[in-house]
């Protein structure tokens, strides 16, 4: 099965206000890290380097099966 790398920026930010964008996804890792190379220099993600994460998946593989509770 293939994968993919989705390269997200997330930042806590508490009371439910946590950020998450999803900046892209690639086929290789070092495309996601290339990514990262430039992004992390732009107004946000600099300030936050540490929220830019690639996360591996498998194509047509679901990776949240359970539900969701709002707080």
């Amino acid at each position: 099965m293939a994968s993919v790398y989705l390269l997200w920026f997330e930042q806590e930010r508490g009371a439910g206000k946590d950020l998450e964008l999803l900046i892209g996804a690639y086929a290789g890792e070092s495309e996601a890290r290339a990514a990262i190379e430039l992004v992390k220099d732009q107004p946000g993600f600099r300030e936050y380097p540490e929220g830019l994460q690639v996360h591996k998946r498998q194509l047509g593989e679901t990776s949240w099966t359970e539900g969701f509770v709002e707080v």
